[in-house]
């Protein structure tokens, strides 16, 4: 099955033959729910009449994964990366405080890479957080902070659970965390992100000393070396582009949804907490929602400060000089200090 959106005939076959929908319901509606950077996802929208006057609507949330990037088809991707995160949703939705805060899964249909979830609606993602003057609310830093606490501290164990090795993602992304961004000569033109860009990120390319301690980090998120908190469930991509405010807040007032957990992993919980911290550092947040943030989430024992400093910072010069731009709008100053500042965390 190759899910296309201008092939509703088909989606509506596919979902008959998963049991998802009766046959008498037809898709009205498949289309994009947002921009998405790896899967291919649809909202398909049904209807089906019922004592021919009422026509009942509903909808669901259908992902497929290639062997692709999506948003990037020349970037190979491993094909099965749908499979883990349904995994994830199936092995996390057991915990009432994680699943209130994500999609259920419906189905999870292996052999063609396809997931089908619930729809939550109208929402959009956190990455406005990028722009000036945007900053989370208390209640979103509380409901985030809180996700993270239970999800470390929910499904820690000694030896890491082999259905989630991930190796295959975790090698695509370490390659775009730990390697590209640090080449001196990648192609990759900085300048064409913002003039003077690739002469800044220069010094850090050529510091053996920085790209040695980076080449070392890369090996304690492959699993190679173990450093910090014994091994638990990570999310693997704790930003922004992961985070989904909800136009509906739920019965407690908080509209704060995760998803994408596609390159979750059993590793140190400072993975995920120092990508969050990095990204809220570059969406420049204010110093005290930080200091709230690591004074609220709940450690695991073993919790290695030092290796979440560096955590933090290689999230930070990935994202300013490697392929996975963000849609920041800092100046070329801001990005220099936050890269210095990127540099002396990993120390």
């Amino acid at each position: 099955m190759h899910l296309d959106a201008q092939n509703p005939q088909a989606i509506q076959e596919y979902l008959t033959r998963r049991g998802w929908i009766s046959e008498e319901e037809s898709v009205v509606a498949a289309e994009k729910p947002g921009e998405g950077n790896m899967n291919y996802t649809l909202r398909v929208r049904t209807s089906r009449l019922e004592d021919d006057r009422t026509t009942v609507n509903r909808s669901l949330i259908v992902k497929q994964s290639r062997g692709y990037v999506e948003k990037y088809p020349s970037i190979a991707a491993p094909a099965d990366r749908a499979v883990i995160e349904g995994q994830f949703y199936r092995k996390t939705g057991r915990v009432p405080a994680l699943s209130a805060r994500q999609p259920e899964l419906l189905d999870l249909d292996a052999d063609n890479h396809i997931l089908v979830m619930e729809d939550l609606g109208a929402s959009r993602d956190f990455t406005d957080l990028y722009a000036p003057g945007v900053t989370l609310t208390e209640a979103e830093q509380n409901a985030l902070v809180d996700y993270l606490s239970t999800l470390h501290n929910q499904f820690r164990q000694a030896e890491p659970d082999p259905a989630f090795a991930n190796k295959a993602m975790r090698a695509l992304n370490h390659e775009h965390m730990f390697r590209y961004p640090f080449m001196p000569d990648n192609g990759f033109d900085l300048n064409g992100i913002g003039a003077g860009l690739q002469e800044a990120a220069m010094p850090y390319k050529l510091n053996e000393a920085l790209k040695e301690t980076i080449t070392q980090l890369g090996r304690v998120y492959l699993g190679e070396v173990q450093r910090g908190s014994a091994p638990t469930l990570l999310h693997g991509d704790y930003y922004p582009g992961s985070w989904l405010r909800l136009q509906q807040a739920d019965a407690n007032g908080v509209s704060v949804r995760v998803i994408d957990p596609e390159f979750c992993f059993y590793g140190p919980a400072e993975f995920d907490l120092g990508v969050m911290l990095a990204h809220l550092h570059m969406s420049e947040q204010p110093t005290s929602q930080i200091d709230a943030v690591l004074a609220q989430y709940a450690r695991p024992d073993g919790f290695d400060e030092n290796l979440l400093r560096q955590f933090t910072g290689v999230e930070i010069m990935r994202r300013l000089i490697g392929l996975a731009q963000l849609p920041l709008s800092l100046s070329l100053e801001t990005k220099v200090a936050l890269l210095d500042r990127a540099a002396h965390l990993l120390h």
